[in-house]
């Protein structure tokens, strides 16, 4: 085994589970913030691809930078109209030449950018109802040549950590399927009235778990007041027998709960998200590459959307830490929690961290064991690191 400064040691935390209180959120594909890491991350792989089909290799970039600001809308039951565009404003680095031959980073950017947008939001119309402007610009001197001239394994472009943890307890598994499953195609195709800007908030006291669910209604499938509580009722009927599957533990559901019915001031939207009128996004402020924000958990307030796959830690680390803490949960026996941190130093071999740290909580006597066998896992993650590049370019990795 190489040493990779791997240290395995006993958790001396309370995992979330085992407290009496416990939060956990996940922001929607359609919310703001979601909807803005989605879009660099679309850009990141689309500029990896044009740079592998020209060059043999992705280089230098980092578009983990952007901005939505709300658009506006006139909206009542049954219609609705844009009175004011999205505006979407992209920020970052990227190569835009390399021998002798020009990248058209500006115009792969705005692309990407239209296209997840239409992909996610099938109900807005890009063309008409999004500006988006680019203010992507080539990278500095000194962070390109190191990106240039590392060896097969590539050099850290940052001094940056990243953290994972599993398994992922009732609450937290809840709260990630909820959405999955309120923004799965099948869900859609049956109930087009659910927007796709869906934020979960989790909540657990004890054996009771709480959901308040954000949902933007499309006021096109929806026309009047009376059918919008029937909706609303049917996600929280939806949604309970979802939780049916997942825990056994007491859930309440609540959606929409700024609702006032009485006056019919409710939340419906023209195209399935505020960014239409009511929020705004930023990269970095939604999920971790967890798909989920954990203030009961230990966890990196950076930005992975639009990081370089190659070198840029803030990415690389945070999703394979999340991948080691699964694994070592999954294959190593007796292991009941996992946290799993790497701290890289710039300009260092991303598969040598400064230290790779395994926190395990585990029963009396099975530490020397558990311990082998996590640093093993470990060992062969940081091994075969590069191997990630690949499967965040085909979008096979989750990020947000």
């Amino acid at each position: 085994m190489t040493n990779r400064n791997i240290i395995v040691e006993k958790g001396r935390y309370t995992p979330p589970s085992a407290r009496d209180v416990e939060l956990v959120e996940r922001k929607g594909i359609g919310h703001p913030d979601s909807l803005i890491d989605g879009i660099v991350e679309e850009i990141s792989r689309s500029l990896s691809r044009q740079y592998v089909e020209d060059f043999g290799k992705v280089l230098h970039h980092n578009v983990d930078k952007g901005q939505i600001c709300g658009g506006g809308v006139e909206v009542s039951f049954g219609k609705g109209r844009f009175t004011k565009p999205i505006y979407v404003l992209l920020s970052g680095r990227a190569t835009m030449s390399a021998e002798g031959k020009k990248i058209p980073a500006t115009n792969i950017a705005i692309e990407a950018t239209e296209r997840y947008i239409a992909q996610t939001l099938p109900n807005l119309d890009v063309k008409s109802n999004v500006e988006v402007t680019s203010r992507i610009a080539p990278g500095s001197a000194d962070l390109v040549e190191m990106f240039l001239r590392g060896p097969r394994i590539p050099f850290s472009n940052d001094t940056s950590f990243g953290v994972g943890f599993a398994p992922f307890d009732d609450l937290e598994n809840l709260v990630l399927k909820t959405e999955d499953h309120l923004n799965s195609r099948p869900y859609k195709s049956k109930h087009p009235e659910v927007g796709e800007d869906i934020k979960v908030m989790g909540y657990r006291e004890k054996e009771k778990i709480m959901l308040t669910i954000a949902i933007a209604f499309i006021a096109k499938h929806i026309s009047s007041i009376e059918q919008y509580v029937e909706c609303k009722k049917r996600v929280v009927d939806d949604v309970k027998k979802l939780a049916k599957g997942i825990t056994d533990m007491e859930v309440g559901v609540a959606v929409n709960t700024a609702d006032d019915i009485k006056n019919k001031s409710v939340y419906i939207t023209v195209c399935g998200t505020s960014a239409e009128m009511g929020d705004d996004g930023s990269v970095g402020r939604g999920n971790r590459p967890s798909g989920l924000i954990t203030p009961f958990r230990y966890m990196s307030m950076e930005a992975a959307a639009g990081k370089n796959p190659v070198s840029h830690i803030g990415k690389l680390y945070q999703v394979l830490g999340q991948e080691m803490a699964q694994k070592i949960a999954h294959d190593v026996s007796g292991v009941e929690d996992v946290t799993v941190s790497l701290l890289s130093d710039i300009g260092s071999p991303i598969d040598r961290p400064k230290i790779a740290s395994v926190s395990v909580i585990t029963p009396d006597g099975e530490f020397a064991r558990i311990s082998k066998e996590a640093s093993a896992i470990m060992d062969s993650g940081l091994e075969n690191i590069t191997e990630l590049t690949n499967r965040i370019v085909e979008g096979k990795v989750r990020i947000f």
